[in-house]
């Protein structure tokens, strides 16, 4: 099995920038964690220091090689980062990014 992970801490997300499936929008300083196996990306997301990690809505998202993985992470911490992508579904970020 191939697998690889990125993880990008002190990211100063707006308000709704970030909405998880368990406790609905985060805001403020987040660390999001991206891992790549069997072809997905799973995107989760925590507040910096935290040892809680919450699944950003829309995650998984298919993801056919490690480079693509890796460029999706990036796109949805850009993405955090802009806020003007707030709403989007990751597979919408997967798509554009």
């Amino acid at each position: 099995m191939t697998w690889a992970s990125w993880t990008t801490v002190g990211i100063h997300a707006r308000p709704g920038a970030v909405q998880t499936e368990e406790i609905g929008p985060m805001q403020g300083d987040l660390t999001i964690h991206t891992t790549w196996s069997e072809d997905e990306a799973h995107v989760a997301v925590q507040y910096t220091g935290s040892s809680d990690w919450y699944t950003m809505v829309g995650s998984p998202v298919p993801c056919h090689s490690e480079a693509d993985s890796r460029a999706f992470h990036q796109a949805v911490v850009e993405a955090v980062r802009g806020g003007e992508k707030a709403h989007a579904s990751l597979e919408e970020l997967f798509r554009t990014g």
